[in-house]
């Protein structure tokens, strides 16, 4: 029986440590890397060679599905699986966009996880069908390139002047942006506006 090669990116210890051992029951699975960094992925993926990686959504360095992108245009032959605990349909079409192979849910039930994994390294494409019909519905973006720099840069929790100077604008036209913003998103105000946007997957 061949066995599939996989590399794990988690940043919490003792879940990583978990996921390792529950994989490792697997008779066709080997773990060959394990990482607890965004920016380890691709380097750690190209010296140990992995059939999938197994990332984890929220890592320090760079996030999970950054990282998933970057291996896919510098290691194309190893699929990957997202792991994550929120469902929001924002993440599933981020993570779409960056080719990741499938995209489970932390609770799910184990041998879930051992099914994807298979899945996903005989090329096949794992997506949690709740999360796919949320995905579904989730509403069309109706912001404008410039309006999403700008919202982009808010939630860095950059003020109208550090916007401004960031962007070459006057504060006057950003504020007017930032106004714009938060009447077609129908949000309360700029927080409530930087919120929706990263729900629905506008912005990282």
């Amino acid at each position: 029986m061949l066995s599939v090669r996989i590399l794990l990116a988690e940043d919490v210890h003792m879940i990583r440590g978990a996921l390792v051992a529950l994989l490792e029951l697997e008779p066709d699975f080997e773990v060959v890397a394990s990482v607890d960094r965004g920016d380890l992925i691709v380097r750690t993926a190209l010296e140990s060679r992995p059939d999938v990686a197994v990332i984890d959504v929220d890592l320090p360095g760079i996030d999970g599905l950054t990282a998933a992108a970057s291996l896919h245009d510098r290691l194309p032959a190893c699929r990957t699986l997202i792991l994550t605990s929120l469902g929001r349909p924002g993440t599933l079409r981020r993570a779409m966009a960056a080719q990741v192979s499938g995209f489970l849910l932390k609770d799910a039930p184990p041998d879930r996880l051992a099914q994807a994994v298979r899945a996903v390294a005989q090329g096949q494409r794992v997506v949690d069908p709740q999360l796919a019909l949320s995905a579904w519905d989730c509403p069309p973006n109706p912001l404008s390139p410039r309006e999403l720099e700008v919202l982009r840069i808010a939630a860095r929790g950059a003020d109208a002047a550090e916007i401004a100077a960031c962007l070459y604008l006057s504060k006057g036209t950003v504020q007017n942006y930032l106004t714009a913003i938060v009447t077609k998103l129908n949000a309360r105000n700029r927080i409530d506006a930087v919120r929706i946007a990263e729900e629905a997957g506008w912005i990282p």
